[in-house]
């Protein structure tokens, strides 16, 4: 539940902190806005407050054509807990409601359709259908705004199901036509051949150690990190995780940068824009953690002693997540004790002997995509020098998840995600919560037997032991996994002062 009052004193104060957080309902004029809005602020007693816009939207508000509630930074109010709510949300953006229906999404969650649409009216404010409903709109009036495709592009690449669907949901959300949208639109942002999609994220961002972990992970032709980049194939893999993986384009290219004022990443999508974008936005996002609120994170994570330099040392420091959660599983079992130059070795060996070729431009080194399960299921993957055991852990992982046995979604709690991994050959608690950290996104993974999470607390030189190091963290939920990221990444920056590469099996 909202607290009226913090609302309306970020209200007054346009704390940028808060955007996304919540909207507000303007009863004089009919629109909701940021709380950032720069229009003049209505009084008090013609405001409401809502959790998420399709809240206001339920409400009878249209979106303010000045803040543009559309673009604001995804919302947080569920990040950090293991709730159904917060589960249902991340399926919906992966579009659980443009193929299905409520029902089949209450089931993947393990509760009752009555029970779900209580749950969003209580948290949310407004039914799963309608959220959905405003996710691929707003989507929509960016692609009107910020790119020059046709409006049956857009349609199909904001996940509607025809054309007439998006007029309508245009037309009931901003009162106006998509064609008179695009008239009023201020100008498209073209990247070179191709389009530019804006995704806003909460400053602080720690866009350079991002990179700096990502970076030396990347695997050799399938994708790169130079300089300020991060550029990948968009039909990364043939998984089953975006709805029209046939529809992307093999020459499809993604570049993804920092915008140079702040408070957004650019992705640039080089060639033939992907049926699938607003899935291929969503996964965007996941990877570089742009739904984070790092006022938050710092002021739990901040009452530990230990942690709190470190957070003043490193604001804004993000999870390393994944486009594609089947090839971070199979380089987590890849990775298991070895070094991160070690990990990626046998990973661009595994991509060069297993994976498929792609048709990009020679000139970005990006060449091929990622094994496909099927692929991996029966292949001799022993042959780019991989122990048996590990070779024989992937292959099991790889035949049911092409089978359809094995799904990571988020559908799972947390508990629930790392126990059906243990359940794998091969895979032990490190394994799954590393899994769970960068696959799922989870914030409060924490692979708590790691050598150097438990070095990291040493006591008199000597390591914590695994189950000390669990009580510890017991103080940093909901955000263990961002703890995790700040002591790996103090525990490196030491390491490389003193020229101590050792081996430690969290570098997968």
């Amino acid at each position: 539940m909202l607290d009226a009052d913090l609302c309306e004193k970020a209200r007054l104060a346009r704390d940028r902190r808060f955007d996304g957080r919540f909207f507000i309902g303007v009863r004089s004029t009919g629109v909701y806005c940021r709380p950032i809005c720069p229009a003049r602020l209505p009084r008090r007693r013609n405001v409401a407050f809502y959790p998420s816009a399709a809240a206001a939207e339920e409400a009878g508000f249209r979106p303010c054509r000045r803040c543009r509630p559309e673009t604001a930074p995804a919302g947080t109010a569920w990040l950090g807990t293991g709730a159904t709510v917060s589960r249902a949300l991340r399926l919906i953006e992966d579009g659980a409601l443009d193929r299905g229906d409520v029902a089949a999404l209450a089931a993947r969650l393990g509760i009752g359709a009555r029970q779900l649409r209580r749950l969003f009216s209580e948290h949310v404010g407004a039914a799963p259908l309608a959220v959905a409903r405003t996710r691929r709109t707003h989507f929509a009036r960016r692609l009107i705004d910020e790119t020059r495709l046709p409006m049956t592009v857009v349609a199909e690449a904001a996940g509607f199901g025809s054309v007439r669907q998006f007029n309508d949901a245009v037309r009931d959300c901003f009162h106006t036509t998509p064609r008179e949208l695009r008239r009023s639109a201020s100008g498209a942002t073209r990247a070179p051949g191709g389009l530019r999609l804006r995704l806003p994220y909460r400053e602080p961002f720690d866009w350079r150690g991002l990179l700096a972990f990502l970076g030396p992970r990347a695997l050799a032709g399938v994708e790169q990190v130079v300089g300020n980049t991060h550029a990948a194939s968009a039909r990364r893999t043939a998984g089953r995780e975006l709805r029209y993986q046939r529809a992307i384009a093999r020459r499809t290219l993604i570049v993804v940068q920092r915008a140079a004022e702040g408070g957004a990443l650019w992705l640039s999508v080089c060639g033939e824009a992907p049926a699938d974008l607003i899935g291929l936005a969503t996964r965007a996002r996941r990877l570089f953690d742009l739904g984070a609120d790092p006022a938050r994170i710092a002021a739990d994570l901040g009452r530990d002693p230990l942690l709190r330099p470190l957070l003043r040392r490193r604001p804004g420091l993000r999870l390393p997540g994944a486009f594609d959660p089947f090839e971070i599983a199979v380089r987590a079992i890849l990775g298991q004790q070895v070094s991160v130059r070690a990990a990626t070795t046998l990973g661009a060996r595994l991509v060069a002997r297993f994976g498929e070729a792609t048709a990009l431009c020679a000139t970005t080194g990006i060449r091929h995509r990622f094994p496909t399960p099927a692929r991996l299921a029966d292949a001799d993957i022993t042959a780019i020098g991989l122990p048996g055991a590990r070779a024989q852990a992937i292959r099991h992982l790889a035949r049911l998840w092409a089978e359809g046995r094995l799904q990571l979604d988020g559908a799972r709690e947390l508990e629930a995600s790392v126990a059906a991994l243990c359940a794998l050959p091969g895979v032990g608690d490190w394994t799954a919560q590393y899994i769970a950290l960068r696959a799922l996104g989870e914030p409060d993974a924490f692979p708590a037997g790691d050598l150097g999470l438990r070095k990291a607390l040493a006591r008199g030189g000597k390591p914590l032991s695994e189950r000390a190091l669990r009580e510890r963290a017991e103080a940093w939920r909901p955000w263990r996994g961002y703890a995790a990221i700040h002591l790996w990444t103090h525990s490196s920056v030491l390491t490389n002062r003193k020229g101590n590469h050792e081996r430690n099996a969290r570098n997968s």
